[in-house]
């Protein structure tokens, strides 16, 4: 790519196409296409030709996607695999008819077999069932993988796939129905923090911007403690002498806490992504081994490194001030126990992550706080 190459980010205004956006602009890129979902449906096949046609992009980056926590992929089963399959279909097929000259797919380590070795390697995609909570969208992920091999293959496009392990920052999603757990669990302490401080003008302020399940700060406070309570942060007045009016706040958090987890701050990772669009391609991945079967040929975008859920809530408590009670709900699904990533191929090819996950959190709900005032 050169800073005058014309590059479509499809999902910019998300967690990673912002973050994509803000690197590229920072490396002086000057021309660059986004259109909001009202501008431009990508699960609409005939605007998505037109949208190719007019533009004529030279570079596409597909981070358009939906996405959730486990939550969210236990409940909306079908909205995950429909719309992220329709979506990448419709990019794809069109980057090829319209002579794209490289395509980066963004994808998620959550294709990796729930019980296959760790940490999970690009070779052990397919090689045994999927974790079930996240089966659908994991398979839509899949799919596009193996759709950009098969352009490649067959056409002699050159699409890259990068599958980034759980990816946190500015422009996360804060939603406490849809929201991965990291942003959740941050936004939940925020809540209760306030509780505890019995500063419902912070809490009104924080749903006006955020409304839950379309609760916003002008509800009374009776629907908003419901729907508070409702998503595990609930409290009760304390009316001992050596804690008079104050509130004792306790946070739910699914699963035993004992589930591993790997972070990557999210301009980290989109500075992963420009690497590889501006140096590397296709062919550049695949093995030579494979002269009759290539596969395999995606790339983890990770730190190597991984912490349990509950040390994350350790974490993320002491960083927000939160002061109450986390109470580990196990009757609710843990998921994968361990979900960690061997970002090896990557850092060979010469990139490593530089924001490590507790400094990551702090620039994180500084963020937060300055943009929900």
């Amino acid at each position: 790519m050169n800073k005058t190459s014309k590059i479509y980010i499809a999902g910019h205004k998300g967690l990673v196409g912002s973050a994509i956006v803000k690197n590229l602009l920072s490396k002086g890129y000057v021309n660059l296409i986004f259109k909001t979902h009202k501008e431009l449906d990508l699960l609409n096949q005939e605007d998505v030709r037109k949208f190719f046609e007019i533009e004529k992009p030279e570079y596409v980056i597909l981070a358009a996607a939906k996405v959730g926590g486990i939550v969210a992929n236990s409940t909306y089963r079908a909205d995950f695999i429909y719309e992220n399959l329709q979506i990448q279909n419709n990019v794809i097929h069109q980057s090829y008819k319209h002579n794209v000259t490289k395509l980066l797919f963004l994808g998620s380590t959550c294709i990796y077999p729930k019980n296959g070795p760790k940490p999970m390697k690009e070779d052990s995609l397919l090689t045994s069932e999927l974790e079930y909570t996240n089966e659908p969208y994991a398979i839509a992920k899949i799919a596009g993988i193996k759709m950009c091999e098969s352009y490649n293959l067959q056409y002699g496009t050159n699409f890259i796939s990068v599958m980034p392990t759980n990816l946190y920052g500015p422009n996360d999603n804060f939603d406490l129905k849809t929201s991965h757990v990291l942003p959740a669990l941050l936004r939940k302490m925020h809540l209760g923090y306030y509780i505890e401080q019995n500063n419902w003008q912070a809490i009104k302020q924080d749903l006006n911007k955020n409304p839950i399940e379309n609760i916003d700060g002008n509800s009374s406070k009776k629907v908003i403690i419901d729907i508070l309570e409702k998503y595990g942060i609930s409290f009760k007045i304390q009316n001992s002498k050596s804690d008079i009016n104050l509130n004792k706040v306790k946070i739910d958090i699914w699963g035993s806490g004992s589930p591993k987890r790997e972070f990557l701050w999210s301009e980290d990772m989109s500075d992963a992504c420009i690497y590889i669009m501006e140096r590397i391609d296709f062919k550049d991945l695949v093995n030579s081994i494979y002269s009759k079967e290539i596969r395999n040929t995606h790339l983890n975008i990770g730190t190597g490194v991984d912490i349990s859920i509950k040390e994350l809530a350790l974490t993320i408590k002491k960083i927000v001030g939160y002061k109450g009670e986390l109470y580990f709900n196990d009757t609710k699904p843990d998921g994968t126990m361990v979900k960690l990533t061997n970002p090896s191929k990557l850092h060979s090819i010469g990139w490593k992550h530089k924001i490590e996950l507790k400094k990551g959190i702090e620039i994180m709900y500084k963020w937060y706080l300055e943009n929900n005032k």
